[in-house]
Order: structure tokens, then sequence, then C-alpha cells
């Protein structure tokens, strides 16, 4: 009998002794062996340390709204392990991941996968079979190594670059912009989308022999009254609506996404028409959604969540919080071992009022105990006002008890806060 997903997912787990393992060998030659047909007409990859996420849904609103045939691929997952694989809109159905499983399983023979490596595979297995005119795939870590990397993109992003993931990247910003330097390739476009990208990442693009499109030099963020304007050193200006997605930050993943669609025309290939990208652009930023990005869920004290994790992602959140009306923020906060948690809250600092932390451990063997959050605050804020707690839930309904109406509570931390904040009792 078939597995179900569920079942194909907890095998997935078990089949690789390792949870990571970078490197292409592997899973470019299961590729090979399942054909390696191109996932669409035009691939675009986006990598980076924050704001992937949403530059892939900016990317994959912007082309639907020119009426092409999109796939997307991210990861992590929030709530489903459909959301991950998206074509024209809507996320693969369970049948459908466990054929290109199966399919998967029969190509790899006596070669090991990660759990990270199946979900690309099927990804890029199920793009090809839906004759899409663009796929729009999210790197995972890094880049140079990871398993998105087997694909040939059209044109790259990298959106930012800061300190994650250290101990497979490198101890720095030019060490991690190396490797995310990777996904770049030869005389095709690659968008570095932040103004002060590490001097790392701009040496392996021009050792590599790309054509960079750089934020702040080659287009840029104008922003005014009535929205914002995109100007490219070409000559090309696009007046546009302010973004859906909230955080000032989103300004950048948008002009990152558009110059993404607008470099190609430089050689000839343009993905839309100069007019069509206008009108694109313009729908793409109003339509686009991304769960957990400063996501508002109402309730009075109002509730927001986000899946920032990285001190890059909380200085956000603090530009974010600096733009609001003025009032006390409470904070949901867990973490995983692995992140610069002295680093996120320095980051937030004394704009959170007061912390109910929340443990991971049950969620994850990565998860760090509430603790081992509290030990860091103390060192990290000595006046800071906190208390601790077992999980999710009880951190949320504790900030729920002490927050009174006109404040804020934000939660953040992990994909696996923001998921049991998305999943809570209504």
């Amino acid at each position: 009998m078939s597995r179900t997903l569920a079942e194909w997912l907890a095998y997935q787990e078990r089949v690789h002794p390792r949870s990571i393992e970078l490197g292409l060998e592997r899973v470019r030659e299961v590729w090979r062996r399942m054909g390696a047909p191109a996932p669409a007409k035009r691939v675009a990859t986006v990598g980076g340390t924050n704001g992937k996420g949403s530059t892939v849904a900016l990317l994959e609103a912007m082309l639907r709204a020119a009426g092409r045939r999109v796939g997307s691929y991210t990861s992590p997952h929030l709530l489903r392990y459909n959301e991950r694989i998206r074509i024209d809109g809507a996320e693969a159905d369970d049948a459908a991941l466990v054929a290109s499983f199966e399919r998967i399983e029969a190509a790899r023979g006596e070669l090991p996968l990660t759990y990270f490596e199946f979900g690309t595979l099927a990804a890029l297995d199920l793009f090809a079979r839906a004759g899409l005119d663009a796929a729009v795939l999210e790197v995972g870590l890094g880049g140079r190594l990871d398993a998105v990397n087997i694909v040939d993109a059209d044109v790259a992003v990298v959106t930012t670059v800061d300190l994650d993931h250290m101990d497979w990247l490198g101890p720095d910003r030019d060490s991690i912009g190396r490797e995310k330097a990777g996904i770049a390739r030869v005389g095709r476009p690659v968008v570095v989308g932040e103004d002060d990208p590490p001097a790392g990442l701009l040496d392996a693009l021009a050792a590599c022999g790309a054509r960079v499109e750089r934020a702040g030099l080659d287009f840029h963020v104008e922003r005014h009254a009535h929205g914002w304007r995109w100007r490219h050193r070409d000559g090309t200006v696009l007046e546009l609506p302010d973004p859906a997605l909230a955080a000032p930050v989103q300004y950048a993943n948008a002009a990152a996404a558009v110059a993404a669609l607008h470099a190609p025309m430089a050689d000839g290939m343009p993905w839309l028409s100069p007019d069509a990208l206008a009108v694109a652009a313009a729908a793409g930023l109003h339509d686009a959604r991304v769960p957990a990005r400063l996501q508002a869920l109402g309730g009075d004290p109002a509730l927001f969540v986000d899946v920032g994790h990285n001190p890059q992602a909380a200085r956000a959140l603090a530009a974010w919080l600096d733009a609001q009306p003025p009032t006390r923020t409470h904070a949901v906060y867990g973490a995983l071992s692995d992140k610069d948690v002295a680093g996120v809250l320095a980051a937030l600092g004394t704009r959170v009022a007061h912390w109910h932390l929340a443990g991971l451990e049950r969620d994850t063997p990565r998860g760090l105990p509430a603790a081992a959050l509290a030990d860091t605050l103390a060192r990290t804020l000595p006046q800071a006002c906190f208390d601790a707690h077992g999980d999710v839930a009880a951190a949320l309904a504790a900030a729920l008890a002490a927050a009174r109406p006109g404040e804020r509570i934000l939660a953040f931390g992990s994909f696996f806060v923001a998921g049991a904040v998305l999943q809570r009792p209504a």
C-alpha cells in the first residue's frame, strides 16, 4: 500500500542520518535519473538571510497578475507541508506530493536524501509536469551547496546577508555572502537587494561573471505621500502603491522583486514588457500575502505574529515598532538553540515592556527551554520584565491576560512560535 503524506514525511526524516547535508552531487544525480526536465520556461531563485519568503510571494503575485502560470517553492512551512509547493496559486495536494515522492524514491536507489532534498526534488518534479511559464524557488540554507542550486536560474536574487546558520556558512557576513553568491550564473542577472552588501558577496559575484543589479546603485526606492517610486539607472521609473505586506523592510523586498523582472530586459529576453511590468508590479504589491510576516490577527490588545528569528529580522521588527503609535508592547518569544538570542533581544531592547518567554523543546530537539531564554535575557537586558512558560500556548495566554486594551502583543522568534499562534483556539 502507498504511504500517506504523513508517513512519507516521517520516512524522510529517518532515511538520511543527518537533517542537513549540504552538497549537490546526490540530489543532482537523482534529478538526472528522473530526466532532469526544466521546472518552467523561466526560473528565478531567491536566496538571502531574511526576506526570501516575502520576495518569492511578491514575484509570484506579480507574474500571476501578468497572466503567467507560476509555481513557487518555499520552506519551511507554518501549518501544512503542502504550503511549500504552490502551482498557479494553489498548494500541492497530498496525492500529488505522494506520487512525486514515489517517483523520487524509485530514482534514488542507494543514494540517501535529506528531508529538504526530497521536498526540493518534489517541487521541481511537480513544476516540470505543470507546464509553467515561470518558477520561483526559495533557496534553503546558504546557496552554493543548497539543493535548489542544481537549477540554473535565469535570474537570481540575494535579498540580504546577515549572521545566521554560522556553523554551516561561516563566521562573518563576507563568508556568508560568498556562499549566497553561489546561486548566480555567468552572464545572467543577479539582484542584490540591500544597500550595504558585504564585500564577500560582491567579490564572489564579480568572480563568477554574473551581471549584478544593486539596490541603491542600479535601482532605487523613493517613498512619497501617495506610495513609492522604483527608479532604475536606465531611466525606467515605475510609480507604485505601498506593499500590502507590513513592515518598512517590504519596500526593499518589493524593489528587489521588480528588479528581478526588469533585469532580463537588458538581455533582450524580457519576462514582461515594460508596460506589462508596471501594471503587474502594482497588482502584485496589492495582492501578495505571506502568513506570519507581521501578520495582524486583530483583537484588543492587538496581536501580531512574525517568523523573524535572527538579529537582522529583529532590527526590522524594531523599525516597525518605532513607526507604530506608542503603546506598551508585550512579546511572546521562543527560539531555537542555533540562533543568536542575545542579538535578537538587544535589537528589540526597551521597545518591549514585558517578555513572555516560551520553551520550544517540546516542538523540536533544537528548541530552547524557557529557562535558557530567561538566563540570556537577564544577561542581555538586566532590567527587563519577563515570565517563563513551557510552551507557546502558555506564553500567549499569559500575554493576553497581562496586556490591556490599546496595547499590542508581538509573537515571534521561530516558525514554531508563529505556527502555534496561528493555530490557537478562536
